[in-house]
């Protein structure tokens, strides 16, 4: 019987998925297994859900999957499925996306607005509708995010320490938001040359958070993080987990790169 759907009430469901191919594999086994995989992709996207598929780079992972969308129940079984192509799960990471509790409210901005650019009044009022109908649009892409065809991506979970000294669940609201503005900035001078995803696992996987990160130049994935290691939110207050980085193909171009064509040849 069909498990019915499992629908957050708030945001999407995500799935890192990341796999081998099994060495012992007949090659005569090899297109079909391939051909599962693209299957599997396929049906799921046309229940309405997202998949980026990469071919992974260095030895962690052969292939990997990111899976998002509504339903918790349809996303385990499209993992089900990549098990029965055969695939040999090497890692996975689950999570939600969500809204940021330190992102910018309405007051906040009306007081920049009136502080920063001395703006009052009707002025003040049209600034505002302009940033509302902004903040819409960014909120919408937080919790339903449609993900570009970038070339590249990144994937790290990440948690925030609770160490003597440098436990972040020990500073105030006010401390953790002046903060997390100050990396918000950092992150906005990458808008249009690296997309992130920050993703929620506190109470449903080991990390806290998941950080996807999608580009064309794969320069830029190595910059951004860099830079971020400087600012106190990463150098003081972050912990990370293992990097997971690949190429951003079709499915069956990523499965014909790690020998799953129809020719099964590895």
């Amino acid at each position: 019987m069909e498990q019915s759907a499992v629908t957050p009430s708030t945001g999407w469901g995500v799935l890192h998925l990341y796999y081998r191919v099994d060495p012992a594999l007949p090659a005569a086994n090899r297109g079909a297994a391939g051909a599962a995989v693209v299957a599997a992709v396929e049906s799921l996207e046309a229940d309405g859900h997202q998949v980026v598929v990469q071919a992974i780079l260095g030895h962690k992972a052969d292939l990997g999957f990111i899976a998002l969308g509504p339903d918790l129940a349809r996303l385990q079984r499209f993992q089900q499925e990549l098990l029965a192509a055969p695939l040999v799960p090497e890692w996975s990471y689950v999570s939600l996306t969500e809204l940021s509790e330190y992102g910018a409210t309405e007051d906040d901005e009306r007081a920049r607005l009136a502080v920063e650019e001395n703006l009052a009044g009707e002025e003040l009022e049209a600034r505002l509708a302009v940033w509302r109908e902004r903040i819409t649009h960014y909120r919408e892409q937080r919790l339903h995010p449609r993900l570009p065809a970038k070339a590249t991506c990144c994937f790290y979970p990440m948690s925030k320490r609770r160490g003597p000294g440098d436990n972040w669940f020990e500073l105030s609201f006010a401390e953790r938001k002046e903060l997390m503005a100050g990396h918000a900035r950092v992150g906005r001078t990458y808008a249009g040359r690296v997309l992130q995803l920050i993703t929620g696992s506190t109470g449903i996987d080991d990390w806290e958070w998941g950080v996807t990160l999608l580009a064309d130049d794969p320069v830029v994935l190595k910059e951004i993080v860099y830079e971020m290691r400087f600012d106190p939110v990463s150098a003081r207050y972050a912990e990370f987990g293992p990097f997971f980085t690949g190429l951003v193909l079709p499915a069956a171009e990523a499965c014909a790169r790690v020998g799953l064509g129809a020719d099964g040849r590895r």
